[in-house]
C-alpha cells in the first residue's frame, strides 16, 4: 500500500539504472585510458631508438605525440573523477530516500494503529480492571469475616484471658521447688574393709576361743 502511495519502486528502479550507467561509462573510460598508456610508453621507447639512431626529429615527434596522449589520459583521469563523485552523491541520495521512505512508512503505521486503539476504549478498559479488581477484594473480605458464634467472641477478653493463663503458668513455674542431685555413690579405699564385715570376723574370732577353750 505505502509503496503505491509514494511510488518507491519506481524511484529505485531510476536509481539503480542511473548507476549502472555510470559503472559502464567509468569502465569504458577506464580501458581507454589504459590504451592511452600503452601508447604512450610505446612512443617512449620509439623515441628512444630515433635517439639511438640519431634521428632528433622522429624522436622528438614521438614525444610529442606521448604529450598528447598524456593530455588525454589527463582528461579521462578528470572525466573519472567526475563519475565517481556522481556515484557518491548518487548512491547518499538514495540512501535519504530509502529513509525518509521507511520513516514515512512507520509514522503511517503508527497513525493506522492510533486509529484502531481509541483512548476512550482505553479509560473504560482500564475503569473495568479497577473495578473488578475491587470487587475482588470486597469478596476477599467478606469470606474473611468470622461467622456464627465465632463472629460473637470479643477479641480483647480472649487477649486478657491469654494473659492470665501465661501469668498463671510463670508463677507455677517459680513456686515449684528444686530438685537435689542425687547422692554420690561412697567409693571405699581397697586397703579398708566396711565396718560390718569387721564385726563378723570378731563374732569368728569369738566363737573358735570358745570352742578352744572346751
Amino acid at each position: 500500500m505505502f509503496t503505491k502511495i509514494f511510488g518507491k519502486p519506481k524511484q529505485e528502479t531510476n536509481a539503480l539504472a542511473t548507476l549502472d550507467k555510470l559503472n559502464e561509462t567509468l569502465e569504458m573510460l577506464e580501458k581507454k585510458e589504459k590504451v592511452l598508456l600503452k601508447k604512450a610508453a610505446a612512443e617512449v621507447e620509439r623515441a628512444k631508438e630515433f635517439t639511438r639512431a640519431k634521428n632528433k626529429r622522429a624522436a622528438i615527434q614521438c614525444l610529442k605525440r606521448k604529450r598528447l596522449y598524456e593530455q588525454q589520459i589527463e582528461q579521462l583521469g578528470n572525466f573519472q573523477l567526475r563519475i565517481h563523485d556522481q556515484m557518491i552523491m548518487l548512491e547518499g541520495a538514495k540512501a535519504t530516500t530509502e529513509t525518509v521512505d521507511a520513516l514515512r512508512t512507520g509514522a503511517a503505521a503508527m497513525k493506522a494503529m492510533q486509529k484502531a486503539t481509541n483512548i476512550d476504549d482505553v479509560d473504560k478498559t482500564m475503569d473495568e480492571i479497577n473495578e473488578q479488581t475491587e470487587n475482588m477484594k470486597q469478596i476477599q473480605e467478606a469470606l474473611s469475616t468470622p461467622m456464627g458464634a465465632a463472629a460473637d467472641f470479643d477479641e480483647d477478653e480472649l487477649e486478657a484471658e491469654l494473659e492470665e493463663l501465661e501469668g498463671a503458668e510463670l508463677e507455677e513455674q517459680l513456686l515449684q521447688p528444686a530438685t537435689t542431685a542425687p547422692a554420690a555413690p561412697v567409693r571405699v579405699p581397697a586397703g579398708r574393709q566396711p565396718a560390718r564385715k569387721v564385726e563378723d570376723d570378731d563374732d569368728e574370732l569369738a566363737e573358735l576361743q570358745r570352742e578352744m577353750a572346751l
